[in-house]
């Protein structure tokens, strides 16, 4: 995981059945590492987010994670209410096999779970109960834990001043969320990129997405040094650059495609000497070579589409 300023808490090897209080709650931002094995005659295993760790009567699950391993396999998503489960999310794309290591992380977002396995998106779940309530992790079934990692880091703005960034215009004014990062966004960096320089961009993608698109252009020109524009039907994650009033070959192809509707995402752009690296929740997605050779006119940040943009920091 790529964590950008995050506080951390293992928990090694814990015995299964495995009940624990989570230290500080939950709040947005924060993230739940496990790493795991599931054992070869595994038939299910379930991650609980739990309001308390009472029996009987059981204690309310914000969020029941129980994959199921009969037939092609499923993960089926409830809640536990006043010993009442409420209506199943079913998903059926199956991360999980017998035998095989895995990493699950659980991005808790103001209104949403996020569930990522083994560095790719799997599901988002709405909170039907609030996170103020959530105290406690369950793991239980056949399952082996290696570790459990409680992350912290805020998904709250900075101040522009803290952002190394000057605000431009924002078309749309304020996020509903009263966030300051409107889409259309442009911004001038303080300081214009050089090779150790990196941006970070944090953002939620819209539930009915087409595309977004990040730009790093000059000031004194047409010019944009980095294009990336992300299709989400095509699953195309496209990068270019515009030099001299025309574009050039477009780059499209990525092992991972990254972003799925409705997710959260940090996009970390990291400019060295030779080409600009991109990393997506941690993960390495793509280089792109300089064509824009002129690095320290690279001054402007443009981000427009169908995201909410959540928090921008360079440095």
């Amino acid at each position: 995981m790529m964590s950008l300023d995050g506080q951390q808490k293992t928990i090694s090897n814990p015995i299964i059945p495995y009940v624990g209080t989570i230290l500080g709650g939950l709040v947005p931002g924060k993230l739940i590492v496990i790493h795991g094995t599931v054992p070869d005659g595994a038939d299910r295993f379930q991650v609980d987010l739990q309001c308390g760790s009472s029996i009987k009567p059981r204690a309310d699950v914000a969020f029941h994670f129980n994959p199921r391993f009969k037939r092609s396999g499923c993960i089926v998503c409830n809640t536990l209410e006043r010993e009442k489960w409420g209506w199943e999310e079913i998903t059926y794309e199956m991360p999980f096999q017998k035998g095989k290591s895995f990493e699950i992380v659980i991005t808790v977002l103001k209104n949403k779970f996020q569930v990522t396995v083994n560095k790719k998106h799997l599901l988002l779940y709405n909170h039907r109960i609030s996170l103020e309530r959530i105290d406690t992790l369950g793991i239980y079934g056949k399952v082996q834990i290696k570790t459990i990692d409680f992350i912290s880091h805020s998904l709250q703005g900075s101040q522009p001043s803290s952002l190394g960034v000057t605000k431009i215009n924002t078309e749309n004014g304020e996020m509903p969320d009263g966030s300051q990062f409107g889409v259309p966004y442009l911004q001038q960096l303080d300081a214009a990129l050089c090779p150790g320089c990196t941006l970070a961009i944090k953002g939620e993608v819209n539930k009915n997405p087409k595309s977004f698109t990040i730009n790093l252009k000059s000031s004194d020109s047409k010019d944009i040094a980095l294009h990336l524009n992300p299709k989400m039907k095509t699953k195309a994650f496209v990068r270019n650059s515009y030099l001299h009033d025309s574009w050039g070959e477009e780059e499209s192809t990525v092992d991972h495609f990254p972003f799925s509707p409705g997710m959260y995402f940090e996009l970390i752009i990291f400019c060295d000497a030779h080409q600009f690296k991109v990393a997506v929740n941690g993960v390495h997605t793509l280089e792109y070579k300089h064509r824009f050779k002129q690095l320290g006119k690279i001054n402007i940040l443009e981000i427009t589409g169908d995201i909410q943009l959540l928090d921008v920091k360079r440095w």
